[in-house]
């Protein structure tokens, strides 16, 4: 195999591949990637077992073929040689020979054949997003997507059909929730409902941010592929059932809270500097028209801000992790966000005046 390609043609895709690599590899094969070079296209390669991408570009081709390499090491020697460089690698005698300019190295490959057979297995559904759709049900809903590995079901995004006939994408930890959702595509009514694990979220993100226009999503009850541009994403779902996300969502909190979405993050953000590192706890201390946003520390440490914001309800205290508060207000779409309170122990629900389609729910803590 004999192929060369300008050096930043070849990074991008590189990237996109080898990131799905795990650094860790107890199987040698599974720590490279597969070149393919035919017909004046490179295609690339690589899998981690739960979730396989293939990407493909233009290049010069000299002689077809195929090879293995170590996806981390390739990526970076590639990464380090000079803008405008032109990579020519060519395989021999089991090593994969990579010049640019005058550097010259040198990588062991190793057999195709020994590399896993992608799963291309039926995926009945079909249906097409525009990107920016996908990349805001994403934005909207990951940073609440669970780290406990024992509530394994909550540790991606869960996509289904909601109650209203809409698209809807959901992420909890138990502690805050995201809703976002979107008219239903069409040929996604008869989608099944999956949880798309975190990783693959995080990839296709990255991905997404490299396109424009459509993506391609087939399903099935155990896998998802994302395709567009010339790449396509495959992953495994979670295998487990997404409890009933709609009976945590509180319907008669009737303490309105509405306040200027830039304003109150920033007030959070500076009055949380001081509260103690482990539970990061603001208290906001509600009265007609008045928000109070306090914080202190056993070491006796203290802060206090207060801000005008529209609120004719009852006097009321009531506390949050305030990294929980600054992740959700990043996410509100509007210079407006609105809080639906009800008391101190409650949750409260979190949205955009007059937007139903995406909303927050978030526990209170003690302070």
């Amino acid at each position: 195999m004999k192929f060369a390609i300008d050096r930043l043609s070849l990074l991008r895709p590189l990237g996109h591949v080898s990131s799905v690599v795990e650094r860790r590899n107890t199987i040698p094969i599974l720590a490279n990637i597969v070149m393919r070079a035919e017909a004046g296209q490179l295609s690339l390669t690589a899998t981690d077992m739960e979730m396989d991408i293939a990407e493909q570009i233009s290049c010069s081709v000299q002689q077809e073929g195929a090879c293995t390499v170590p996806a981390h090491l390739f990526y970076d020697i590639v990464r380090k040689l000079p803008d405008g460089a032109e990579v020519e690698v060519s395989v021999a005698d089991g090593n994969a020979s990579i010049k640019a300019g005058r550097s010259a190295f040198t990588l062991p490959t190793l057999p195709v054949e020994d590399f896993p057979a992608f799963n291309v297995s039926d995926l009945p559904v079909h249906f097409s997003l525009t990107t920016a759709d996908m990349r805001h049900q994403i934005d909207t809903t990951r940073f609440a997507i669970s780290n406990e590995e024992t509530r394994y079901y909550l540790n991606g995004i869960f996509f289904h059909k909601s109650d209203s006939g809409a698209l809807a994408a959901v992420a909890t930890d138990g502690h805050r929730l995201a809703l976002a959702q979107m008219d239903m595509p069409q040929g996604a009514e008869a989608m099944p409902e999956i949880i798309l694990p975190r990783k693959a979220v995080g990839e296709l993100r990255k991905l997404l941010d490299d396109e424009d226009g459509e993506v391609s999503v087939n399903l099935s009850e155990t896998r998802a592929e994302f395709a567009f541009g010339h790449v396509r994403l495959t992953s495994k779902l979670i295998d487990g059932s997404f409890p009933d996300y709609t009976r945590v969502i509180p319907k008669g909190n009737d303490k309105i809270l509405s306040v200027d979405t830039g304003l109150f993050s920033a007030a959070v953000d500076r009055v949380s500097t001081i509260s103690s590192e482990k539970s990061r706890a603001v208290k906001l201390s509600l009265t007609t028209n008045l928000l109070t946003l306090s914080a202190s520390t056993p070491e006796a440490s203290s802060a206090v801000e207060e801000i005008e914001v529209s609120y004719t309800g009852e006097d009321l205290d009531i506390g949050f992790n305030a990294r929980y508060l600054l992740e959700i207000a990043q996410q509100v779409e509007g210079d407006v966000m609105q809080l639906a309170l009800s008391d101190s122990g409650s949750p409260s629900l979190i949205s955009t005046p007059e937007d139903d389609q995406n909303l927050f729910v978030l526990m209170p803590m003690r302070v």
